[in-house]
């Protein structure tokens, strides 16, 4: 099957104002999303829209309409002027765990039917419950975009500041890049590497036993680091203080038409 696991290393660099650095080790899911009626059935302890250990839902990823997860990626891209439907979409993410989710970073890898990238899609998710997608054409061998950010992630960033994704296509391994730049100062510097593992009961129960309560675990770190960061006494950024810099985004479980 294409759907499979990724373990993973997750490096963040902060460069200034002043520097922070921490490494994590996490797990992901990368699912091909045809695939999902036939992972029920092979792996009993993951579900679609579905209770179980691992839940993958659709509408906890941004919805311009009330359709399925492909469906929402085949309308993003058609915003965008892709209007050919992808052949195959690959989705890297983090499903529910027992009812829980929070997903930082979403990929939906997308390829035509030659198997050639056609794009991908990078959703970014924050604390307030909130997504946005950003279209990552596929040029010179990789996926890349550099735009501004316009999303409120984080209280110790900017909301004017440029993402520069660049993302490799996954294959036994995986490589996501993401630097923050303001202005010609690369300001963080992140990065996701992993190694490919089938997607088998066996594989996702040893995960579960290594990366125990893996959301919560990715919640708490990034409320730990943000206090080091307020100690460390960055410039700290209002959520309220610049709605106009906050555009097209969605909330999960609602389809919003930005």
């Amino acid at each position: 099957m294409n759907s499979c696991l990724y373990e993973c290393t997750v490096m963040h660099r902060r460069l200034s104002p002043k520097r922070h650095e921490f490494v994590n080790r996490i797990f992901l899911f990368a699912l091909d999303l045809d695939e999902l009626p036939a992972l029920t059935r092979r792996v009993p302890i993951f579900g679609h829209n579905e209770p179980g250990l691992y839940n993958f839902r659709d509408d906890d990823h941004f919805q311009i309409t009330p359709g399925s997860a492909r469906e929402n990626a085949e309308a993003f891209l058609a915003r965008h002027g892709i209007t050919g439907k992808p052949a195959r979409i690959l989705l890297l993410t983090n499903t529910r765990f027992l009812g829980y989710t929070f997903n930082p970073l979403s990929i939906w890898f997308c390829y035509r039917a030659d198997g050639s990238p056609l794009a991908a899609i990078a959703e970014v998710g924050n604390t307030f419950k909130e997504l946005k997608p950003f279209l990552v054409p596929f040029q010179d061998g990789a996926f890349h975009l550099r735009i501004p950010k316009h999303f409120y992630v984080s209280p110790f960033s900017d909301l004017d500041l440029e993402f520069d994704f660049r993302f490799e296509p996954p294959g036994e391994r995986l490589g996501v890049f993401i630097d923050d730049y303001t202005g010609a100062d690369k300001t963080l510097v992140t990065s996701l590497t992993g190694k490919r593992s089938e997607l088998t009961t066996g594989n996702l129960a040893a995960f579960t036993l290594k990366y125990p309560l893996i959301t919560l675990k990715v919640i708490g770190l990034i409320h730990w680091h943000a206090l080091l960061l307020w100690l460390k006494r960055l410039p700290f950024h209002h959520k309220e203080a610049r709605t106009d810099l906050q555009r097209d985004v969605f909330r999960p479980h609602e389809s919003l038409k930005p």
